[in-house]
């Protein structure tokens, strides 16, 4: 008999299921499934991916979802009422599955309360192409059978099948539930009395039986359990699996009709993701022309702008090559939304650029979203944007950080709240964690399990399986201890598995329609119930169903160049605009030929300032280049393009025909770009085509590269080249294009690197000074940036209640040298509201004469025993008394602050003298009282813990 599991919970139920939905889909296929459903918790997180794999497998999706019904209204919210009802739904038709969607997203926007909830009314207005089973124990209708209740739940029953087009009373059966035999007998009582169908589910949550006690550690990590609690949540049994269609055959053998209608219920339903469409947004032109024309318009006006002579042909031929390419591929609106979002950052004096393969576009730089001219730099368009490739283009902006969110703002009062939101994304447990995570759940010592997760290397993508082939150590404690190698394992078998949903740190998704009529919303994971909306879906399945999706990014160095050119303006007069920079700056190239570059942008590593010294750049095209190498794979050709540049070794070509690509990078191949031309040239590729491959190649399947490199060869002989040399260039190439940077990308980051060198080098203090405001709350890049300040001559002052501002500040040094003064909001302890007040009242009102001025003036939030404890710690109120006086006289110094707070609250602090005329109240008297001047040592440890970096002395 067929069967179909309609009530399945893969890992996107999050800390409750454990199953993957590759192994899950696998699963079934083996197991000769037809259908299978999917049935998360309260959200649709998991759906495009589900409905990929089942299609890929020959297998049909039931998309679904167990709801969470409140009690009452959704928007109620009643104290201690935790835990609403469940109820599994599942989407018969595209009507369905769009009603879904909407159900899904009203429950976490309107409904949310400890969990999204959906209500009565919500249920009836969606209520279209819905198939409804009456769902688990914890169901309303199952409580309510359960409770004896028989009249409620009946008129339930009723509610649900007269609302629904089908409607299902859902029957399971696990062991060790002292009620669950209870409750069948209701729910076949209830099926006879209101002829209504039954259907049999598994309530499914991992793959297999043997995957129960995994689950049951997952259900600890996500309850802040341990196994050996004997109270802790915990399924009844290991029956909660993808079981074989014969194990449900057995288990419902009284039942066949219960068995047959999940193959009718599956057979029935019909849901078809669409992939081919595109849903970008419409941007809205004056007086409604055609996207196409208007973008061309805007361009060509651009390219005048760029070029005032006119352009040469070639310019010309590629932008409208450019506008030709963007018309067939159908992104005129992608471009103009593009170029709207950079004509409001520049309107605001938002500090913006692109990264990516989006700067060798010249469309793009006529439209004024980059600065970079890719024809001067011979940057490759189709490495952005071409026919052959079929995923939509990527214009990723960077903002500087403290602004990022004024652009999101702007696109949302643009296009609409319900057009634009941000975009999910999951954490999974990496290595480290599943060790840490699962040492917990099993109640394991912790020295133990810190111990184990220390083997594990800290490196981007490390895995156990790698951790375990390079650890000696951690081999021998699984093969020789029984408790550790249980918690490897029980790593092994958890690592990867989703953890936790979260807000992208830089996905923004802009629609045609109103979102939800492609994908679930939900609130931001931070909790802002005012802020944007979130997807459900991730950047892959986003795009995937013809989103546009976008990267805002917020880029700190961004911040620092701006609040550096605000400062040189008004400190110098020089209104600098960072796209009118020269590129050719002598002090620039002499700093970057010191080393010295700290601070800079990309530059600041020890390695990078070494082989940017051994270099010597003199040109933007050779800081890209290093920009290039300096990363995993390509970093072992540094050393070649270094001596190659200055002659300390012969340049080498691999072929004479080589010559004209690769001579900019002195024989390296150093750019995907140039494995673009090298493909073309030698085997007669378009570029188009020559990416597309560049693509295949770095996914190193074996089959695709042999398959590809014979693809090579054969057009290499139509171009003349016989097979040995072509196999040899194929050779060169291949790995090239899995690590190779895109040429753009490079020559986008080196431009904000030669703009933070550039002020480095002509405005030191400025720069600096802006520096640290970027580092405040870290004390190790702020440390950096003072001792670097100290290597260059800039002498960098304590904080002074008198002289300090809320940030670091430019002031003037005893011996008159230019310096750099801590803000009082970067003592620890101390934070920007605590001082606000007082800088304020200094500002308007002059310096503090006296401690007893200080302490009338300074404000209700110094009145903070931890605040004052800091500033005097650290050096802040050294103008009135050294530090162990003002400690030893704290509590009185507290009194007094807090005293004349509260008298100017009330108004009482002036008096009127004897001709009416309003004066101050007296001064409170403050008696310091003696103690020891702290020693030389204990104020440089106050200030290493206070400041990051000990300024008074040295330790």
């Amino acid at each position: 008999m067929a069967f179909a599991h309609l009530h399945v919970h893969t890992e996107y139920s999050l800390l409750d299921g454990l199953s993957r939905i590759p192994e899950l889909v696998q699963r079934a296929k083996d197991l000769g499934m037809s259908a299978l459903g999917m049935t998360d918790h309260g959200a649709l997180y998991g759906a495009v991916g589900f409905y990929s794999a089942c299609v890929e497998a020959g297998i049909k999706p039931v998309i679904g979802c167990e709801l969470y019904v409140a009690s009452g209204s959704r928007t109620e919210r009643r104290v201690g009422d935790k835990s609403p009802s469940h109820l599994t739904v599942l989407a018969r038709n595209n009507t369905g599955y769009k009603n879904l969607i909407q159900l899904v997203s009203k429950a976490h926007l309107e409904g949310f309360y400890y969990k999204p909830r959906v209500d009565k009314e919500l249920l009836a207005q969606h209520a279209d192409g819905l198939i409804v089973l009456s769902g688990c124990p914890s169901a309303e209708l199952s409580v309510l059978l359960m409770d004896g209740n028989t009249e409620a739940a009946d008129e339930l029953a009723r509610w649900y099948r007269d609302t629904f087009e089908a409607f299902y009373l859902e029957i399971q059966r696990h062991e060790n539930l002292d009620f669950q035999d209870g409750l069948n007998a209701g729910l076949l009582g209830m099926a006879e009395r209101l002829d209504l169908p039954l259907v049999a589910t598994n309530d499914l949550h991992y793959v297999k039986s043997t995957d129960a006690a995994l689950h049951d550690v997952l259900l600890c990590i996500g309850t802040n359990a341990s196994v050996n609690d004997e109270n802790r949540f915990r399924f009844s049994d290991s029956s909660y699996y993808l079981k074989t269609q014969e194990e449900m055959a057995e288990l419902f053998a009284d039942l066949p009709e219960a068995l047959a209608n999940t193959a009718v219920i599956a057979d029935s339903t019909d849901v078809t993701l669409d992939f081919s469409s595109l849903h970008l947004p419409q941007y809205p032109t004056p007086d409604g022309e055609d996207a196409e024309p208007y973008l061309r318009r805007l361009c060509w006006a651009g390219f005048e702008a760029r070029y005032p002579d006119g352009g040469t042909d070639a310019q010309k031929q590629r932008l409208e090559y450019e506008l030709d390419v963007i018309e067939t591929t159908r992104y005129p609106n992608y471009f103009l939304v593009v170029a709207d979002i950079a004509d409001f950052a520049r309107r605001s004096e938002i500090v913006f650029g692109v990264r990516g393969s989006a700067a060798s576009s010249l469309a793009l730089y006529c439209l004024g979203v980059t600065e970079i001219d890719p024809l001067e730099y011979d940057l490759v368009f189709e490495r952005f944007l071409n026919v052959e490739r079929k995923e939509m283009p990527d214009i990723d902006m960077d903002f500087q950080d403290d602004r990022r969110d004024e652009a999101i703002r702007y696109v949302v009062e643009k296009y609409g709240r319900d057009h634009v939101a941000q975009i999910i994304t999951f954490g999974t447990l990496g290595a480290k964690a599943a060790i840490r995570d699962s040492g917990r759940a099993l109640g394991m010592a912790y020295a133990d399990v810190d111990r184990i997760a220390r083997l594990v290397p800290t490196r981007v993508g490390m895995t156990l399986e790698t951790a375990m082939a390079e650890s000696q150590e951690m081999q021998e404690a699984h093969a020789g201890d029984e408790t550790l190698r249980k918690l490897i394992d029980t790593a092994f078998g958890l690592e990867g598995v989703v953890r936790h949903a979260s807000t992208h740190a830089a996905g923004v998704v802009i629609s045609s329609d109103p979102l939800t009529d492609h994908v679930p919303l939900q609130r931001p994971t931070k909790g802002d119930e005012d802020g944007v909306a979130m997807t459900q879906y991730a950047m892959e399945p986003v795009a995937k169903l013809g989103l546009l999706k976008m990267d805002f990014l917020g880029l700190i160095n961004y911040s620092i160049l701006d609040n550096a050119r605000r400062l040189v303006r008004d400190r110098h007069g020089v209104d600098l605009k960072l796209s009118e920079i020269p590129f050719d700056d002598k002090k620039t190239y002499e700093l970057l030929a010191s080393g010295e570059t700290t601070a800079l942008f990309q530059l600041e590593s020890p390695g990078m300032r070494r082989h940017i010294k051994d270099l010597r750049p003199e040109s933007l095209g050779e800081l890209a280049a290093m920009v290039a190498l300096y990363r995993p794979g390509p970093m072992e050709h540094i050393s070649t393009y270094i001596d190659s540049k200055h002659g300390r070794v012969p340049i080498h070509y691999p072929h004479p025909a080589l010559e004209d690509i690769l001579k900019e990078t002195f024989g390296v191949i150093v750019y995907q770009d140039q494995v673009l031309h090298i493909m073309r040239l030698f085997a007669g590729y378009s570029l188009g085509e020559a990416d597309v491959v560049r693509k295949a190649m770095g996914k190193k399947i074996a089959s695709l590269m042999q398959q590809e490199r014979e693809k090579f060869i054969a057009g290499a002989d139509t171009q003349g080249y016989g097979e040995q040399i072509a196999g040899e260039i194929f050779d060169l190439i291949e790995p090239f294009a899995g690590y190779a940077f895109n040429k753009a990308h490079s020559v986008s980051y080196a431009v904000v690197a030669y703009w933070t060198a550039y002020f480095k080098a002509n405005y030191p203090v400025e720069f600096m000074r802006c520096v640290l405001n970027a580092a405040e709350g870290n004390a190790d890049r702020v440390a950096a940036a003072v001792f670097e300040c100290k290597r260059i001559d800039i002498p960098v002052l304590p904080p002074d209640v008198s002289r300090s501002e809320v940030a670091f500040s430019i002031d003037v040094a005893d011996d008159g040298r230019t310096a750099i003064r801590f803000g009082l909001a970067s003592v620890k302890n101390v934070g920007a509201a605590a001082v606000e007040e007082l800088v304020a009242e200094r500002t308007a009102n002059g310096a503090f004469a006296s401690l007893e001025e200080f302490a009338r003036r300074a404000g209700a939030e110094a009145a903070n025993r931890r605040v004052l404890e800091s500033l005097i710690r650290a050096g802040a109120l050294d103008g009135f008394a050294h530090r162990g006086r003002l400690l030893a006289t704290l509590d009185q110094l507290m009194q007094v602050i807090g005293r004349e707070a509260r008298l100017k609250d009330s108004g009482q602090s002036t008096m009127f003298d004897m001709f009416g005329d309003s004066v101050p109240t007296p001064l409170a008297q403050i008696e310091l009282l003696d103690a020891p001047e702290p020693a030389e040592r204990e104020r440089a440890l106050w200030e290493r813990e206070l400041l990051g970096v000990p300024l008074s002395s040295r330790p």
